[in-house]
């Protein structure tokens, strides 16, 4: 039952992706037909390679992270703060922030991981952009070998789910339905490849990336029927 789970062992996190370059044009002959391949089925015939290539930010060996954001409850009595911070920028530097992050404060075998589709995108998201880059991965990333109920990674989607592998509830739409205020948001994710690359406005990023964090939190307290956060318990660190 989700209430037996500690609030502050769960460190919830959100990342935000772009294509690994700019332009089509700028990558090597040898990507562009793995590109092809790769995205043959999406494609079909309606758009090009070259035109289907402002999505590639969905596949890590095409994109990359720009962002990762996360939150954790900090509880003393009956004073609950839920705090966020965000790695960013050059990706190999985030990476390794965020690696250590785990390693100091979240390794013990208490702390879980809690993304919304995290386990379908996020979690392995993650890992393989570390090993693309040669970061060995950290212990709660690193699935090899564990049996499933081993596994440190909670995902707010699949608790909605309730068994319905067929089933997809974006993080806006479950928020709504289950009655969590939308946060003043001014982007979605459609829109971070242009925000990156064409408006060069990473805080934009940085900061629709934290309202995610906080959403998914706030989904995790509807699930287990507490009462949700409000915005004096929420502090950016």
């Amino acid at each position: 039952m989700l209430t037996k789970i500690i609030l502050d062992n769960i460190l919830f996190l959100d990342i935000e992706t772009v294509p690994e370059n700019q332009d089509y044009g700028e990558l090597s002959t040898e990507k562009q037909l793995l590109w092809e391949q790769k995205t043959a089925y999406q494609r079909k015939e309606e758009y090009s390679p070259e035109e289907f290539y402002d999505r590639a930010g969905i596949w890590a060996e095409f994109g990359k992270i720009v962002c990762i954001s996360v939150g954790y409850f900090v509880l003393k009595g009956d004073v609950r703060n839920f705090r966020t911070t965000s790695f960013h920028g050059d990706e190999i530097t985030l990476l390794k922030a965020f690696k250590n992050l785990l390693i100091e404060h979240f390794s013990a075998p208490k702390y879980v991981l809690c993304a919304h589709n995290g386990k379908e995108f996020d979690f392995p998201y993650i890992a393989r952009r570390m090993l693309i880059h040669g970061i060995k991965l950290p212990y709660k990333l690193d699935l090899f070998g564990k049996k499933p109920w081993e596994v440190p990674h909670l995902d707010t989607m699949e608790l909605w789910k309730f068994g319905d592998y067929k089933h997809y509830t974006s993080l806006k739409l479950m928020a709504n339905v289950l009655g969590i205020p939308s946060p003043k948001e001014d982007m979605d994710g459609s829109m971070v490849r242009d925000v990156f690359y064409e408006e060069n406005d990473l805080d934009r990023i940085v900061t629709y990336c934290e309202l995610d964090v906080v959403t998914t939190a706030q989904v995790f307290l509807r699930l287990r029927g507490d009462d949700l956060l409000v915005d004096e318990e929420i502090k950016k660190v």
